[in-house]
């Protein structure tokens, strides 16, 4: 299609090797723990893509022991049993003679990933375009933590004498302690201690004792999302370590079986140089598990339990079926590129530092029985081809998505990969293209690979698009689009809201690869306009901005302000769409420049979330500072 230029088919790959395999390597060897200030400053898009930094690129070191002929130094745990559901696992160490800057702690899953299998492996790491002797490991550390994250450990305050002469301390050695979040992934934990920071790591000692968690096989991270506009039926969606079908509990003592999935590491997607899902960052996914409830009523609250006997079962839940489209009004939640962060001081590969506040607001505001539903508008986890990921990232959901129906879009880094079929030719899905995303969060949509659909609840009717598929006219998903926005009967949903994940307006102009494809606005914007689509909300840029209502970057109308002083659209006389980006749920904000075009109205980076009402006479938007839980912007649209 038209966006897929020469330069993003040829000059983008050739980019994304230099960045992934030539910057590494050009840094300087005076410093052993940090990467190239060429990688590490670069203010390039792929930095952005491929969450570079001096954890991500572990698995790209020699791995030796350590030359270090220490008798003293020990490992242990604070939990020699079996881990729960959810731990907190602290990691002791102790016996080090000089503490050094450079010590830390991997958590590494599955137990077994040492190096005693990487030499057999040595040609398909190659493959990535690392020709050094051999991987780290030949699986990725889960997460990782300085032992200087004690604040005790650098300057010795808890040591211990090892050895005395003469009645004095002649061998003095120093203990730190670092605590790890743990949930239950399914497979054997270990950790190891190491020697010379992230650069140029070394093993000093390995934990004896693997730790497991008491049942691999526990039904869990169970979500809802709709599977129509009728709200008379819900999908449910979990996961669990055992693939025999389970059953879902609901209501009155109605039961259904489930259908259970999952994928391999074979569907993950490479190209010449092996991806992070096809290579060191697979971890195994369990089975997805996947039921729906029937026979419910619209607007009205149930409680559901889901699992086994033999593999256990999750707590009673309470949930709310949204209301059915048609009716007089709907209350949800909308946002995108949330992602997670570590519950510990650990280092991952990708941390998105908003995403604990923002689900925490959300969780009360669910609590409090004002959200009917959750739109999630692309970049979901931010796993990226580091599969464990996901794991954390539906424990932190858990907390909103199993109360409420929880509706995702697709992202670039659920789905963009070289040569599959994605509109931009990134790595930004480390070659998930879209397999754990459509298979966590199956959505109503035509077809595997074709991430898009429509649903209406209350007076809404929600048009939800792929940008990352192709959306040029006469494209399959462009036809979708037109027909769906035709058919809209604006006597029973008289708000049209447009969704999907790379924008049409941001001031803030990106990297390499432009966050705005005029492309895609030149071909989809005139849909908009002629289907009259009161309000599109969109990802991808990470912050919030809110423009007038606009059209081919020219404003057709301003708000005016009400009584109360809030910025109202009068779409009596309807003139253009009203844009929000609301990419700020989590991933670090990006910043606004000085200046920007008449369009854009208002700009503000902060972590938060938007909170819609829509009534059959007005849809009024809120966005919430996650921290403050104070306003940031408030505007109505009318009719």
């Amino acid at each position: 299609m038209a966006s897929s230029s020469i330069f993003s088919k040829i000059l983008l790959p050739i980019l994304f090797f230099i960045f992934f395999f030539i910057s590494p390597s050009l840094s300087s060897s005076s410093n052993n723990y940090s990467l190239s200030n060429i990688v590490v400053n670069s203010t390039s898009e792929f930095i952005n893509h491929t969450a570079i930094s001096e954890f991500r690129i572990l698995n790209r070191r020699v791995l030796s022991e350590c030359p270090d002929p220490n008798p003293y130094i020990s490992i242990t745990t604070s939990s020699n049993s079996k881990l729960s559901d959810e731990d907190f696992v602290t990691v002791h160490i102790s016996g080090i003679l000089v503490p050094s800057k450079g010590d830390w702690v991997a958590m590494i899953s599955p137990s077994h990933a040492d190096t005693s299998s990487c030499p057999f492996n040595g040609i398909q790491y190659q493959q990535t375009g690392d020709f050094s002797e051999l991987p780290l490991l030949c699986h990725y550390p889960v997460k990782a933590q300085y032992l200087s994250k004690d604040p005790d450990f650098l300057s010795c305050k808890k040591s211990e004498c090892k050895k005395y002469v003469k009645g004095r301390c002649a061998v003095k050695t120093c203990s730190a302690s670092l605590t790890f979040h743990v949930v239950n992934f399914r497979t054997d934990i270990e950790f190891v201690l190491f020697a010379g920071g992230f650069a140029t790591p070394c093993i000093l000692k390995k934990l004896h004792n693997k730790l497991s968690f008491t049942n691999p096989k526990q039904p869990l991270y169970g979500h809802l999302s709709s599977i129509d506009s009728t709200a008379i039926s819900m999908r449910v969606t979990w996961i669990s370590g055992d693939k025999a079908p389970q059953q879902l509990q609901y209501g009155d003592g109605q039961s259904q079986t489930s259908q259970v999935s999952t994928f391999t590491q074979n569907d993950m997607c490479s190209s010449l140089l092996k991806s992070p899902a096809k290579d060191f960052g697979w971890h195994d996914p369990g089975f997805i598990h996947s039921a729906v409830m029937t026979g419910l009523n619209p607007s009205t609250t149930y409680s559901y339990t889901y699992g086994s006997d033999s593999s256990g079962w999750s707590e009673k839940i309470s949930f709310k079926t949204p209301p059915a489209g048609g009716t007089d009004e709907v209350r949800f939640l909308a946002y995108g590129d949330m992602g997670k962060a570590p519950r510990d001081p650990s280092a991952e590969h990708f941390i998105q530092p908003g995403s604990l506040s923002v689900v925490k607001a959300m969780a009360d505001e669910v609590s409090a029985g004002n959200v009917d539903s959750i739109f999630h508008i692309g970049d979901i986890s931010y796993a990226t081809g580091f599969l464990v990921e996901w794991d954390y990232f539906l424990q932190l959901i858990t907390p909103v998505a199993s109360h409420v129906s929880y509706m995702t879009a697709i992202g670039n880094h659920e789905r963009d990969y070289i040569s599959t079929g994605s509109v931009y030719v990134t790595p930004d899905s480390g070659g998930e293209c879209g397999v754990p995303y459509e298979t966590y969060f199956q959505m109503p949509t035509p077809a595997k690979d074709k991430p898009w659909y429509s649903i209406e609840q209350g007076s809404v009717h929600f048009t939800v698009i792929s940008t990352e598929h192709d959306w040029s006219q006469n494209s399959e998903q462009y036809e979708w689009m037109k027909n769906d926005m035709t058919s809209v009967d604006r006597t029973r949903t008289p708000w049209l809201v447009f969704t999907g994940h790379r924008p049409m307006y941001s001031s803030v102009n990106g990297g390499i690869l432009k966050n705005v494809d005029e492309n895609f606005v030149k071909d989809v914007e005139p849909l908009l306009l002629e289907n009259k689509v009161d309000l599109a909300l969109w990802g991808h840029v990470h912050n919030y901005e809110r423009t007038c209502a606009v059209y081919q970057k020219e404003c057709k109308t301003l708000p005016t302000k009400d009584a109360s002083g809030i910025d109202t659209y009068d779409n009596t006389n309807y003139s253009a769409p009203v844009h929000a980006v609301i990419g700020m749920a989590g991933f670090s904000l990006d910043q606004f420049p000085s200046k920007a075009d008449e369009w854009s109205l208002v700009r503000t980076a902060e972590f938060g979330y938007v909170r819609v009402h829509a009534t059959r006479n007005a849809l009024t938007i809120e966005y919430v500072n996650a921290n403050t839980r104070k306003l940031e912007d408030s505007f109505q649209i009318t009719r």
